[in-house]
């Protein structure tokens, strides 16, 4: 009997991957827990565990093949029982009915999404298994099943919701799609018809003239959701200069205090800190839009954009509106580290309620920044720098910042905006108050 292991789904919106790496060759035993592979998903590389017994048949992906399919046989193991193509197992041949099923586990499983997303689909229904909706009932769906569908040319309400409160979500749209299944929305091209991208050539320029750079799995990533997100999300950005001659005062005397080096805090720390108060002080900002209703975020975990070598992304200090400035600053100092070493799990990059984005280190006086699906706000942070005030009939010198509130339309508007940004503004001229 034989053992298909299954290229997993480390992440809930992870659909496929690389296999960076064999850790095992054919022949070799491999016992539970073993470490057998590392696979690069679009954020982070991780580890894949063995969970039952069996000896490496065959490798049948090869080190560092991009884009494998989630559910795609990896490799081959003799001994134990066979997966299906869903991730069940079932026995193989001549295997006894209570022997133990074999299954394949990251070392860092993900916790339970924000986003209603399936990681893998589940087996196709038999047919019939998929009424219609009643003619005129609200139909629920999940953005991303919406989108799927309108490519793939399947009608919604061809199909049952297997999401909370009968809710169609990705995998219900994929499970139509393996089927075959659905009715087209739109008319079916021609025989032979294909979409083909127009090519730089076509564009005017010219063939041998620059270097081809392929897409990793990152690239691909950030490229599709920051697409769909400027797309699909009704967004407006607002405005607003930030006086900091007091942050920094503030600032200054917190590091002259530190123990050392690696215990004093930065701008961007007190931003975050700042960032997290006003969320609490107005908490109509810290929301998501979904098909069901407005969700109000309980804490404040705030997603911190990082530049790394080939993107970004964006660890969240969790509940940082609970968390003290020493600890804000620890706790982000640590994430960036092993942001830029793509050592961090799942959990530590997806999710949060609220993004910042800060160029403010480049010189960058003012730029509004794309939402980070499902969160309702991302702020914008430039550069501090000494400008002109009018106060009264006098022109002083003051250190101002530019900050930019980018929205989500659909639940933070122009008012609940506004409110936030006063609120921010107050903390960080006031820095005392975020202490309060």
């Amino acid at each position: 009997m034989t053992i298909d292991v299954l290229m997993p789904a480390l992440s809930p919106t992870m659909e496929e991957g690389t296999l960076a790496k064999w850790l095992v060759k054919v022949g070799d035993t491999v016992r539970s827990g073993d470490v057998i592979a590392e696979i690069e998903t679009d954020k982070a590389t991780m580890e894949l565990e063995a969970v039952d017994e069996g000896v490496v048949d065959s490798l049948l992906v090869p080190e560092g093949a991009e884009g494998v399919k989630i559910n795609t046989p990896i490799a081959r193991l003799a001994g134990g029982v066979a997966q299906t193509p869903s991730g069940a197992a079932s026995p193989a041949a001549g295997a006894s009915p209570a022997s133990a099923p074999i299954q394949m586990t990251a070392a860092a499983p993900p916790p339970a999404p924000i986003q209603m997303i399936a990681a893998a689909p589940p087996p196709a229904p038999t047919a019939g298994a998929m009424p219609g909706k009643p003619s005129g009932s609200r139909l629920a769906a999940s953005p991303l099943a919406r989108r799927v569908a309108s490519r793939a040319g399947i009608m919604l309400e061809t199909l049952t919701g297997s999401g909370p409160h009968g809710r169609i979500i990705l995998r219900d749209v994929e499970a139509a799609i393996a089927r075959g299944g659905g009715a087209p929305s739109a008319p079916a091209k021609p025989p032979g018809a294909t979409a083909r991208p127009i090519t730089l050539e076509q564009r005017g320029i010219a063939p041998g003239s620059y270097d081809l750079v392929p897409l990793d799995g990152m690239k691909k990533t950030i490229a599709r959701r920051m697409t769909e997100s400027f797309r699909d999300v009704p967004h407006f950005p607002l405005t607003v200069d930030i006086e900091i001659d007091a942050l920094l005062a503030a600032r200054a005397q917190i590091n002259a205090l530190a123990a050392s080096p690696d215990s004093k805090v930065s701008v961007n720390d007190l931003i975050i800190k700042a960032a997290a108060a006003a969320l609490v002080r107005e908490p109509d900002a810290n929301a998501s839009y979904t098909d069901e209703g407005i969700a109000r975020h309980h804490h404040a975990d705030i997603a911190v954009a990082v530049a790394i070598d080939g993107g970004l992304i964006t660890p969240i200090i969790r509940s940082a509106d609970l968390k003290s400035l020493s600890v804000i600053s620890t706790e982000m100092r640590d994430l960036a580290a092993r942001a830029r070493g793509r050592k961090l799990k799942p959990e530590e990059y997806q999710g949060g309620t609220f993004s910042i984005s800060n160029l403010g280190m480049f010189g960058i006086r003012s730029f509004a920044s794309i939402l980070n699906e499902p969160q309702g706000c991302i702020l914008s942070v430039g550069a501090g720098e000494k400008r002109p005030v009018v106060r009264g009939e006098d022109i002083v010198i003051a250190s101002l910042m530019t900050v930019t509130l980018t929205c989500d339309h659909r639940v933070v508007d122009g008012a609940i905006g506004a409110r936030w940004l006063v609120a921010f503004k107050n903390l960080i001229e006031h820095p005392v108050a975020m202490l309060a």
